[in-house]
């Protein structure tokens, strides 16, 4: 494609060609890598809280679990573990610091579901300590309420009553609010929208202020294995019926997913309307080499060759340099890739600033496939029309 041996401009163009597709094809490779480090990490974020599967209901706040309900979950052998979890916004109030926050009752199961003692920053994760019941607060809660955990002073929980008669008597407002105190045992932190919201409690000590016997908001599930996703939801789906929601880990956050899927691709367009306009040099150095071989055009065609076969020469040129140009851009690509993930060579901003200190990449090899068609397909379209059209124009005579 390129001699050695000359230096004339469609050589140069040539070059410029197979470093403008390779500079292309790198910058996709990199960004959908990091697009995709960055849809890792929000999830491993969520996931650290949320559960495999939750089932909530359709129309109402809570809901009594069947016996039966229960006694198929317990012998589901594809569960690992379910806990029972009851939430409602509630006032605490700690030495003075008031703030809104969601108190979520859960049973001893909890942990089993979420790991929630391994995201505990201070403290220790336990419920209940001799008959008193003990809390879990977000580190965006302890911040802003400035909590202790020298079990002297409690969190006091202040929810309106769900059964006290209101009889528009100001005197009597206090008896319109429940109040029970829990001690803070300890701090978990997994990302700020939970840190700032969370309060955890005991479910019966939940069920106490709130008022319920046995209702729950929600039944947080952990599978055995991720690849019985699928076939554990359709299940819970046909238990439950159809007044319920079985949501799956991507349902609990399903806008926040296809935001980002939909951000990744429309970069991707993005980038590849740029590699687009990269491809023009494709057609330049095509023009400009079908100008000047003329001659070698002329006598190839009086030995013979069919208007064919002069462009299939002329149109493996061309893809030759898309195929170069994307070959070198997926090594430069995945080597500067990889040497991010494994090294963290472009920082955030100042450490500590971030949960993480370097952008996060992911490596996936369907991406390469997409981008190594994409950019064989924008080559194809930058070869055909200089051959197609020019060498009709300058060499080819229709006849």
């Amino acid at each position: 494609m390129i001699s050695k041996k000359s230096r004339n401009a469609i050589n140069i163009i040539s070059a410029i060609s197979v470093a403008g597709v390779a500079v292309g094809t790198a910058a996709l490779v990199i960004i959908l890598s990091v697009f995709n480090g960055f849809d890792g990490l929000i999830r491993n974020l969520f996931t650290a809280f949320d559960p495999d599967i939750k089932i909530t209901a359709l129309h109402s706040k809570t809901f009594s679990p069947l016996p039966a309900q229960l006694d198929a979950l317990e012998k589901n052998t594809m569960l690992a573990a379910f806990s029972l979890t009851l939430e409602e916004n509630a006032l605490l109030e700690y030495d003075g610091q008031q703030m809104i926050a969601t108190i979520k009752g859960v049973d001893d199961s909890y942990n089993s579901v979420t790991g929630i003692d391994s995201m505990l920053v201070a403290g220790d994760y336990a419920l209940w300590h001799q008959g008193v019941p003990l809390g879990i607060a977000g580190r965006g809660i302890s911040y802003s309420m400035n909590l202790g955990l020298d079990y002297i002073l409690p969190v006091k929980v202040h929810i309106p009553s769900r059964t006290a008669e209101i009889r528009g008597n100001f005197s009597d407002a206090a008896n319109l609010i429940n109040t029970a105190n829990v001690y803070t045992n300890g701090i978990f932190a997994v990302q700020q929208e939970y840190d700032n919201k969370y309060y955890i409690v005991p479910i019966d000590f939940a069920r106490e202020v709130l008022e319920y016997d046995d209702d729950i908001s929600a039944i947080e599930i952990k599978l055995k294995s991720d690849n019985d996703m699928a076939v554990v939801s359709k299940q819970l789906q046909n238990l439950f019926g159809k007044d319920f929601l079985v949501a799956d880990r991507n349902e609990q956050h399903k806008f926040l997913f296809q935001v980002m899927k939909s951000e990744k691709w429309v970069i991707f367009f993005i980038l590849v309307f740029i590699l687009v306009i990269a491809s023009f040099n494709v057609i330049a150095s095509l023009t400009m080499l079908i100008i000047d071989k003329k001659k070698d055009i002329n006598v190839f065609r009086s030995l013979g060759a069919n208007n064919m076969q002069v462009r299939n020469v002329f149109f493996i040129e061309g893809m030759l340099i898309s195929l170069m140009g994307a070959i070198i851009g997926l090594a430069a690509g995945g080597f500067i890739s990889w040497l991010q993930q494994h090294y963290g060579l472009v920082k955030l901003g100042r450490e500590g600033a971030f949960i993480i200190d370097a952008y996060p990449v992911i490596v996936q090899a369907g991406d390469f496939v997409v981008i190594f068609v994409t950019v064989l397909f924008i080559g194809f379209l930058a070869a055909w029309y200089p051959v197609r059209y020019i060498t009709r124009k300058f060499t080819i005579s229709d006849y």
